[in-house]
């Protein structure tokens, strides 16, 4: 009876140690991912402007406020609610989508994401071409940029 029992609390507890680590890894870095409920992460929208003061103040009246970066580093990230909008000067031609695979719109960790290597093996298996690719080989940070058909560029850009 004792070794019965010693037995089903080894089982339960191999059991509940895998369930708990389960959402901590989830994702991270396998290749089978489920697309069509990708984790992409933080969305915002980065955008170039002219005058970065002008784009401050316009945002801010919107309700806007600033989150991140400062106008010595060119870039202020805006925030309201959960929306972040990205305000460059200098930096880049154009509006960029981005995503950030691993953070919430707070820039807190993701208990659970889709790895951008992952994401990146993914998109080259349905023929993507990529503007700039991360390196498969490594893990941690790193970012890839494709466009969409109508030549919007996105930027995928993992931190973690």
């Amino acid at each position: 009876m004792k070794k019965a029992i010693i037995i089903s609390l080894g089982l339960l507890t191999a059991f509940c140690f895998g369930f708990m680590l389960k959402p901590s890894i989830a994702n991270k870095e396998t290749e089978t991912l489920n697309y069509k409920n990708m984790k992409l992460g933080a969305f915002s929208l980065s955008l170039s402007v002219k005058d970065l003061q002008a784009s401050k103040s316009f945002y801010e009246n919107l309700g806007f406020t600033q989150f991140a970066g400062s106008n010595e580093q060119n870039y202020l990230i805006m925030k309201n609610e959960k929306t972040l909008i990205g305000l460059f000067h200098g930096m880049f031609e154009g509006n960029i989508m981005t995503f950030n695979p691993g953070w919430d719109e707070n820039a807190a960790a993701l208990e659970s994401y889709d790895d951008i290597r992952a994401i990146q093996k993914h998109l080259k298996s349905k023929g993507a071409t990529l503007e700039m690719e991360a390196d498969e080989a490594t893990s941690g940070p790193a970012s890839l940029m494709v466009r969409d058909p109508d030549g919007n560029l996105i930027l995928l850009d993992q931190h973690l």
